[in-house]
């Protein structure tokens, strides 16, 4: 298998991009807005980071367990 085509079709990879486009998007739009609205979304992305952390620990879990039981799919 080709490992770029892997990496397009991992869960944690998409869920890692899909972290990092939200987090910039939120930044650059409250690096322009008023203060305390640029606070509150900055308490959002803080909010946010763990969710995408524990969800991408969750399914490399689950893919862990998956490859000692030999059903592991690519």
């Amino acid at each position: 298998m080709n490992p770029f085509a892997g990496l397009l079709r991992s869960r944690k990879f998409l869920l890692l991009v899909l972290d990092v486009v939200v987090s910039f998007a939120v930044y650059f739009i409250t690096k322009y807005a008023a203060p305390s609205f640029a606070d509150d979304m900055l308490y959002v992305i803080g909010g946010l980071q763990p969710v995408f952390v524990v969800i991408i620990g969750a399914i490399a879990y689950e893919d862990g367990q998956a490859k000692k039981a030999g059903t592991f799919k690519y």
